[in-house]
């Protein structure tokens, strides 16, 4: 199975990267490929997951963070029990840390090509929309896998590396 889902990106920068990646046999959101591909993204460690910045932040957020178990899997459910457990004492510290007082969580689970993720490693998202932009933010989520025809390249439901 491929490593990320390319049809889903939305910039020809995102496309780029998951060429690269893929090409090199290198899992972005695995513990290597982070500390390796994106060391300045980490904003801290638990015992089974990272808090990252997303790179590429959905427009209309005023914080996009991706939490991301150190276990690859692509469903949160296959995750080891203590990993699926720590999660919430990762969301509970994520919240009062930025002092959250209002917050979406996304986490798209299974086969990429159908979920609209482009990294085949499960994680979730913390969206924080920006009071001012007046945008919607819009998670992706699919029943079929995107075909070139259904979402022209850089529109904004098309996600990327770190999304």
């Amino acid at each position: 199975m491929s490593l990320y889902c390319t049809d889903n990106h939305r910039t020809a920068e995102q496309l780029a990267e998951m060429r690269q990646l893929e090409a090199a046999g290198i899992c972005l959101f695995c513990p290597d490929g982070l500390r390796q591909q994106a060391p300045e993204q980490i904003l801290w460690e638990a015992d089974h997951w990272w808090v990252i910045s997303n790179k590429f932040p959905y427009r209309g957020t005023s914080l996009h963070l991706l939490v991301i178990p150190h276990e690859h899997a692509s469903d949160m459910i296959d995750l080891d029990p203590v990993s699926q457990s720590d999660f919430w004492n990762v969301l509970a510290l994520i919240r009062e840390r930025f002092d959250l007082k209002h917050y979406g969580l996304g986490v798209r689970n299974g086969n990429c090509r159908f979920t609209g993720a482009t990294v085949a490693h499960v994680h979730a998202h913390i969206l924080v929309g920006d009071e001012n932009s007046g945008t919607e933010i819009r998670m992706r989520f699919s029943s079929h896998p995107p075909a070139a025809a259904d979402v022209p390249r850089g529109s904004p439901s098309r996600h990327h590396p770190g999304g």
